[in-house]
């Protein structure tokens, strides 16, 4: 395997081509091994991964202290490679319930340093609102980080789950290096207009749930048990009819891996990959097995037959119910 590079936008960093994304250690996945996720971030890092994916509100602030433990016992050529991602913005409550999301300029800032105190970093690389506050134009958020910028706290601005119109209008505030938004042969949402307006802009994309949270991974049955702390316990997708018709999608998908030798996993994330070089992919990765896997991907390469057969098994639009719960759809800025 050997790890390519990509660069976050125009005016982002260069990063690996494959991010790590964090958030399945600390929360919404069911309980993880603390060890064991530490181990897996250094692996990660070990075989190049230099973009690790954060928020602060993944277990009210523990993703962000298991990340800083990672990273202050990681050898130091490792620990200087990182790109550390986060965003901010959520409001939680001590029952684990959701609050909305705040994006006063008073709030970026003091988020901002309580996460570089967990983290146990000087700066953070790019740094992002979660969802778009409603109450707050994006302009005032995206501008208070970018006087974050301009202090040395942070690096580069990033955005999420937001459409074209904030977009363009978070552009035309600030530099922005990256939108980071779901992203998968499942969740194609975005290659109407959002994709479009990115490429336009020269902001990067970072997708996350490339397997669509570990439905699309070739590991996920119909059986299979979820616990209550699990969000796909709520997810329409894990639903009843919706998840056996997924399901199915994934056994289309399964024959066309066993063909060429690969798992379903690294077919879904090499076709992700395929996408364009301003999409850097993020696995959700909890185990060092899990991270192999996906690191496999990047050995992977489809030609034009090896994608009209991936696109035919799963067609765009083929997926059977929304990505969150309706309460959760509201919040995105695109469905």
């Amino acid at each position: 395997m050997t790890m390519r590079t990509r660069t976050l936008g125009t005016t982002g960093p260069q990063v690996s081509a494959l991010g790590l994304g964090c958030m399945g250690m600390s929360a919404l996945y069911g309980d993880a091994d603390r060890a064991e996720s530490i181990a897996t971030i250094h692996a990660a890092l070990e075989s190049g991964v230099t973009l690790l994916d954060t928020g602060d509100f993944y277990g009210m602030g523990h993703n962000e202290m298991l990340i800083g433990e990672a990273l202050r016992s990681a050898p130091a050529a490792r620990r200087e490679q990182a790109v550390v991602s986060v965003k901010f913005g959520a409001l939680r409550d001590p029952d684990g319930g959701w609050s909305g999301y705040d994006g006063r300029p008073a709030a970026v800032k003091n988020f901002a340093a309580y996460s570089l105190q967990r983290l146990g970093v000087d700066h953070i690389d790019v740094y992002r609102i979660a969802r778009l506050d409603p109450a707050v134009p994006i302009e005032e958020t995206v501008g208070a980080i970018a006087e974050l910028i301009e202090k040395g706290y942070v690096r580069h601005v990033g955005l999420s789950e937001v459409g074209a119109d904030t977009i363009r209008r978070a552009a035309a505030t600030a530099p922005v290096a990256d939108l980071q938004i779901e992203y998968s042969l499942i969740s194609r949402g975005i290659e109407d207009e959002i994709l479009p307006t990115t490429r336009e802009l020269g902001i990067g994309i970072t997708a996350y749930g490339v397997l669509s949270r570990g439905l699309i991974s070739g590991h996920f049955s119909a059986d299979r048990q979820l616990a209550a702390n699990d969000f796909r316990s709520l997810s329409p997708r894990f639903q009843g009819e919706n998840l056996q018709h997924n399901l199915n999608l994934v056994e289309a998908l399964r024959k066309i891996a066993e063909q060429k030798g690969v798992s379903v996993a690294q077919i879904a994330i090499a076709w992700a990959l395929s996408r364009g070089d301003d999409i850097v992919p993020l696995v959700g990765a909890r185990t060092r097995d899990r991270l192999t896997e996906s690191l496999g991907a990047l050995d992977v390469t489809l030609d034009e037959a090896d994608l009209r057969a991936v696109e035919e098994a799963v067609p765009a639009d083929a997926a059977a119910g929304d990505r969150y719960p309706a309460a959760q759809m509201s919040h995105l800025g695109t469905k």
